[in-house]
């Protein structure tokens, strides 16, 4: 199916108005199909036009009741002549589902056998549930009806009520973009409650009832604590009726912000033990949908261009919010460690884009710019923003622009209208160097005999002037740290600070957006002083500091791993701890440090501080998860398996369990037969995925050869199957066993397209790369692909940006060879 194109999306918007849907699905016809039907009422200026449906089959279109021949349906458009000014379509087909994520996603439930079905319309995926006129800027109301087994809950964008058995009718919605409209509907637990006037809902299956049962007061508080600030905030109350939040299986993304029911993956109603880190994550996520509902939702983007204008906007607002109206606190630091993280890593690749980018990208490829800059990037430069505007000019321009463009669609343009309107000057040029222009600066601390030089220096490929508003820190032999507020819109600013203190920091507050560099003399102390440091978010800048001049071959990995080593033992921050475990793993062992000594080293230190942490604090499972990763003590890891040695307070729980067991796969101390025992403990949707990835990690030839069919042939695998089975499958300990997939790969990877769509094909492809494969005919091999116009846009994305981590791997070795 060809994607739509901007200009595609222009010319039927301005021929077309659609005025309503009315959209009934049969969910009774068995394992496979659904059946649709939809009546679409619109007006038109010509006389002809598209539809776009993607149907297992069409049986039938009418419009203004004469028959459309229904073998005109090419590629998922459906051509419509002898428009008049008024029209009614009605299209009737058997509808396909999916186990990918997108369109109508069924799911079985290994523990029970139970069906479960959700809806995920986002971008091109609302034509394989209901015929459509799908682009962002063709809004309509929405009336849905569904006949579904009398056993079965529905839910949707409008309040559901169930007027037989079976039967449910959605009341009619506020005008909508086509990727907002979902369903659920299946035997869901749900739980029932009300704030402030507004109906609530949870719902999950029905192997986590009691999780979510335990689980349902902190997201209930939390969603109650987000209205009331959004509706401080904003002046402007929820307009979408009910709110249901929906924790449905196999979802792809962490969330999707569908008016009235938003949905989440189900990994959030807890299982097992979780660190509070991942509590405030889970906060933030509800936070950042709710945001939507405002920005987004309420107000939508024209064009896939401005989606930074929902994702931004909403990733600042979950900090901010979560911060400020909720019991979760360490959102910042979150921020700075991971989302931030992940932003400046898509900065510095060849795929960066701006965060506000030209519509030049058809909706397909506009997929790929869903990534850290769209939202951490564009986030950290909203904070910027409001520093720089004021929080009552801020939040009066969010206002107008919520008002002025209530159930419609509006542009970068008519809010930097609103800003302005509220008091923002010279927004135009701030605009261009921030949002317009990719790229990342570098700001640099330089001791001089009285003080403390700070540099900027702009990407020589994306030259801007950006001003910076951020705090430099100075902080001495012990920890103690003093704090100067600097605005750096030169290249190169003075600051007041003492030059003799041990360690200099500059944006120690984490307040903008740039690579920090540390002098020579700081580094040298950081060893002795970073674990001094109070303030976690400073830590973090520091962390971000070491792990971005390693990757640009700045600083010696080694010198990387010794700061963050010595800072462990006293780390207080699950988050941080988590932070340098998976950065140690991911980026160090086997691609800019070999395995050993340094995965011994880290072993070692997380093993004697598994000793000293409160028993049963989130610190414990935050130390316990890094112990398993990377020890190879299988006798340790499987007397925790047998209840043996565990330490005092720490749940050797489901997910746990599989974390240990997957170490010991890696390690070849389990076979299949006792994942298979295993596995008949946990006998959930959960556990089959656990099992695949642990299947996956065998150091054995059957094992790589039954995991590679997996990623390449298996159209009916699920999606989370298929990423567990990437996931598992290499293994820098096993590089010998899995060479002979490097080249396969390559010669493979592009055909998983005529498998999958959408969003799960890029992401395997992605997972699925050989990533400890270090060399210059694998960085030839990866250019070549991503330089294939022939293959998929998201793989050759997912090789580009792979092609870049072997380049800089590659350039880190040649600047610190190993010993």
């Amino acid at each position: 199916m060809p994607s739509l194109t901007v200009d595609g999306a222009r010319t039927r918007a301005a021929a077309l108005s659609v005025h309503s849907y009315d959209v009934d699905l049969d969910l009774t016809q068995g394992e496979h199909t659904f059946g649709s039907t939809t009546r679409i009422v619109f007006s038109a200026v010509e006389q002809s036009s598209w539809l776009d449906v993607r149907p297992g089959e069409l049986t039938s279109v009418t419009l203004n009741g004469h028959p459309v021949d229904v073998n005109g349906l090419s590629d998922g458009r459906l051509a419509l002549t002898g428009l008049t000014a008024e029209n009614e379509l009605v299209v009737v087909a058997s509808m396909l589902y999916s186990n990918d994520g997108e369109g109508l996603h069924r799911s079985v439930d290994a523990a029970d056998g139970l069906t479960y079905l959700y809806a995920m319309s986002f971008l091109d995926a609302a034509p394989r549930i209901f015929a459509c006129f799908d682009q962002p800027d063709l809004k309509a109301p929405y009336k849905v009806t569904v006949t579904a087994p009398t056993e079965w809950i529905v839910l949707g964008n409008g309040a559901a009520t169930q007027v037989s058995p079976g039967r449910w009718e959605l009341a009619e919605t506020k005008p909508l973009s086509t990727y907002f409209v979902t369903l659920v509907a299946g035997p869901y637990h749900q739980i029932l409650g009300e704030h402030d006037g507004i109906p609530l809902g949870l719902v999950s299956r029905q192997s986590l009832a009691e999780a979510l049962d335990r689980e349902a007061e902190d997201l209930f508080e939390v969603t109650a604590q987000s209205f009331d600030e959004f509706h401080r905030l904003f002046g402007y109350r929820y307009p979408f009726g009910e709110y249901h939040q929906a924790f449905v299986p196999e979802f792809n993304a962490g969330a999707m912000e569908n008016p009235g029911c938003v949905t989440f993956r189900d990994s959030m109603v807890f299982r097992s033990a979780v660190t509070d880190g991942e509590r405030s994550g889970r906060a933030r996520t509800v936070v950042h949908e709710m945001a939507h509902q405002w920005f987004g939702d309420t107000v939508t983007m024209k064009w896939w261009n401005d989606l930074w204008l929902n994702e931004s906007f909403a990733e600042y607002m979950a900090q901010r919010v979560s911060t400020d109206a909720t019991r979760y606190t360490d959102n910042w630091l979150d921020f700075a460690l991971v989302r931030k993280w992940w932003g400046l890593q898509a900065d510095q690749r060849s795929s960066t884009h701006p965060v506000a980018a030209d519509a030049v990208k058809d909706a397909a490829g506009s997929l790929d710019d869903f990534d850290g800059i769209s939202y951490a990037k564009g986030a950290a430069v909203l904070k910027q923003l409001n520093a720089y505007l004021g929080d009552e000019v801020f939040l009066n321009g969010v206002k107008a622009h919520i008002n002025a463009n209530e159930f419609g669609n509006a542009t970068f343009a008519d809010l930097v209208a609103k800003w302005t309107e509220a008091g923002a000057v010279g927004l135009e040029n701030w605009a261009q160097n921030w949002l317009r222009t990719p790229g990342v600066d570098t700001i640099t601390a330089e001791r001089t005999a009285t003080g403390i030089k700070l540099h900027r220096t702009a990407p020589a490929a994306y030259p801007a002037d950006r001003p910076h508003k951020l705090t430099v820190g100075a902080y001495d032999a012990a920890g103690r740290g003093t704090s100067v507020p600097v605005l750096l819109d030169a290249d190169v600013v003075e600051v007041e600070l003492d030059p003799s203190v041990a360690v200099v920091v500059p944006d120690a507050a984490d307040d903008t957006w740039a690579k920090i560099r540390f002098d020579a003399e700081s580094l040298a102390n950081l060893t002795a002083v970073l674990p001094k440091i109070e303030d976690g978010v400073t830590r973090a800048v520091i962390l971000n500091g070491l792990r971005d001049a390693t990757a640009d071959a700045e600083l010696d990995p080694r010198l990387g791993f010794d700061i963050v080593l010595a800072g462990l033992p006293t780390e207080t921050s699950d988050i941080a701890v988590q932070t340098i475990v998976r950065w140690v793993t991911s980026r160090l062992l086997g691609l800019y440090l070999p395995v050993e000594p340094y995965r011994a080293r880290l072993a070692a230190v997380l093993t004697e501080r598994l000793g000293s942490t409160p028993a049963g604090s989130s610190l414990q499972l935050a130390v316990a998860r890094g112990v398993v990763e990377l020890t190879d003590d299988a006798t340790l890891l499987s007397g925790w398996l047998a209840g043996d040695g565990v330490p005092e307070g720490l749940a050797v729980d489901a997910d746990l369990r599989w974390l240990v067991t997957l170490q010991l796969a890696t390690l070849g101390a389990v076979d299949d037969a006792a994942i298979d025992a295993e596995l008949a403990r946990d006998n959930s949707s959960e556990g089959v995925v656990h099992a695949t990835r642990c299947r996956a990690a065998l150091p054995t030839p059957e094992a790589k050869e039954r995991a590679w069919a997996q990623i390449t042939t298996d159209a009916e695998l699920a999606n989370y199957e298929l990423y567990a089975a990437c996931e598992g499958f290499w293994q820098p300990s096993q590089q010998e066993l899995t060479a002979q997939y490097v080249d396969r790969y390559f010669a493979e990877i592009a055909g998983t397209e005529k498998l999958r769509s959408g969003w799960v094909v890029a992401w395997s492809s992605n997972l699925a790369f050989p990533s400890y494969e270090i060399d210059e005919r694998v960085v030839g091999l990866a250019a070549g692909l991503a330089a294939d116009e022939a293959v998929p846009a998201g793989i050759r994305r997912a090789v580009g940006d792979k092609h870049d981590d072997l380049i800089r791997t590659l350039a880190v070795r040649a600047a610190f060879p190993g010993e």
